[in-house]
């Protein structure tokens, strides 16, 4: 599956807008802390995870592990050279910098989808 983002402008980061969505693949989806893997090895890069204000991710359960660390070797089984940069996404971003007010979706999307695809019986 090739990743995509809507609306596609270019990959140029001043071609990103407001309200964009982006589809990416991932590593890793690790049970224990309910987190979506990503890296810089991706098609989409850095970016596609982290400008656009809603990430949907396609993920298969034959990613699924356990622990981080299970999730960390399996990434280091599929790439030759770990990747620059992986990154565990457990949710929106949340700062209370700001006159101590929560806020959400601050530094990346505001919100994050997962879809899961059945891979066991391929």
């Amino acid at each position: 599956m090739d990743e995509c983002s809507f609306p596609y402008k270019g990959r140029d980061a001043e071609n990103f807008e407001e309200g964009m969505i982006s589809i990416t693949l991932c590593e890793a989806l690790v049970a224990r802390t309910g987190s979506i893997m990503v890296s810089s090895k991706q098609q989409s890069g850095r970016r596609y995870v982290s400008i656009p204000t809603i990430h949907l991710v396609v993920a298969y359960t034959s990613q699924l592990v356990n622990e981080l660390k299970d999730a960390l070797q399996l990434i280091r089984s599929k790439y030759q050279d770990l990747p620059s940069q992986i990154v565990a996404i457990s949710g929106p971003s949340r700062t209370a910098d700001i006159e101590k007010t929560l806020v959400t979706g601050a530094h990346g999307p505001k919100e994050i989808y997962v879809f899961l695809v059945d891979d066991s019986h391929s």
